[in-house]
Parts: C-alpha cells; sequence; structure tokens
C-alpha cells in the first residue's frame, strides 16, 4: 500500500481519532479545529502546512517530516519532537501549549515561539541559535548544553538557565530575566 500525497487541501473540525487519518505526504494543507489527540502521525509528511486551533497532544511522531509548518493556538502536550525526521526540521509556534514536550537534540535555528507556554518542556542538547521566545512561560523548561546563541528571550518568563551549562553568546535578555541566569547562586535580589 502506498502512501498518499496531498496538496493544497484544508481540513476542518475532523476527529482523527474516529477517522482514520491517512498516511502520506501533506503540502500546504491547513487544518482547523481538527483533534489528532493521540493519533499515530509516524512517518506523515507536513510540508509547509498550517495547524490552527488543533489538539495534537500526546501524538505519535516518529519520523514525521515537519517541513515549514506553523502551529497557531494549538494543544501539543506531552510531545517527542526529538522523534521527528531531522531533515528540514522547521517549526513555528504561536499561542500554543507545549507543557512536557521534548525538543532534546534538535536543530532549531531561529525557531520562532509567541505568547506560547513552554512549562518542563526539555531543549537539553537543542540548538535554538537565533530563536525567539516572545512573551512565552518557560517555568521548569530544561537547558542544558543548549545553543541559545543570539537567542531573544527578552519577554521570556520564569526561565533557569545556567550560563555554565548553554551557550549564550549575544543572547539578549530583560534586566528582569537576569534573574532566570542567577538562579543556581540562590541568591536574593531585590
Amino acid at each position: 500500500m502506498s502512501n498518499i500525497y496531498i496538496s493544497e487541501q484544508n481540513f476542518n473540525q475532523q476527529n482523527f481519532n474516529s477517522k482514520p487519518f491517512e498516511k502520506g505526504e501533506y503540502e500546504n494543507c491547513t487544518f482547523t479545529n481538527c483533534d489528532f489527540s493521540a493519533v499515530n502521525l509516524s512517518e506523515f509528511k507536513f510540508l509547509s502546512c498550517k495547524f490552527n486551533l488543533c489538539n495534537l497532544s500526546l501524538v505519535k511522531q516518529n519520523h514525521t517530516a515537519f517541513n515549514e509548518v506553523e502551529f497557531k493556538d494549538c494543544k501539543l502536550l506531552g510531545l517527542d519532537f526529538e522523534t521527528c525526521n531531522e531533515f528540514g526540521f522547521s517549526v513555528k509556534f504561536e499561542n500554543c501549549l507545549l507543557d512536557n514536550s521534548s525538543f532534546y537534540k534538535k536543530k532549531m535555528k531561529k525557531t520562532e515561539f509567541k505568547n506560547c507556554r513552554l512549562i518542563g518542556v526539555d531543549f537539553s542538547e537543542c540548538d535554538l541559535s537565533e530563536a525567539s521566545f516572545n512573551h512565552c512561560e518557560l517555568a521548569e523548561a530544561i537547558f542544558d548544553n543548549t545553543n541559545l546563541e543570539k537567542s531573544d528571550l527578552r519577554t521570556a518568563t520564569q526561565f533557569s538557565i545556567d550560563p555554565e551549562r548553554n551557550r549564550i553568546k549575544k543572547a539578549r535578555f530583560s534586566s528582569n530575566g537576569l534573574i532566570g541566569l542567577l538562579d543556581k547562586y540562590s541568591l536574593i535580589i531585590e
């Protein structure tokens, strides 16, 4: 059985838990208000697609390709992006919930996160150089051996980043955000 190819199609209010989602390559497609929660999207390919108001929580995505894919107002809880296809991996997130997801070792240079909640997200050994975290909540996010060079965290909140364990050269922080760089010292800053 060969995989299908679908281009420039809109999917609206689909529940892929009750209606199977055909494995294949989706290019320039838009998914609006669709429920993919816990669906197996392994080995699917999404090229220049947009996901709006979708629930993709706990989706299985082994070798899934996300190439120039935008997620807006989506729920993406507990996802292992580390298992996605590395080739051409390029994503953008706006107004998304990404709690407890993992980007372990992902190359995500220039990735945009805007108005996202990223509580407990694992960014260990990730390349986030030149990434932006505009108005993002990063409580309990893990930054370990992460490349954050030239990243913009000026409006990010609740992060804790150890400058000795991460690359932060020319990263941008607000004066309020400096506390997140000093957490490990247990300083009292008034």
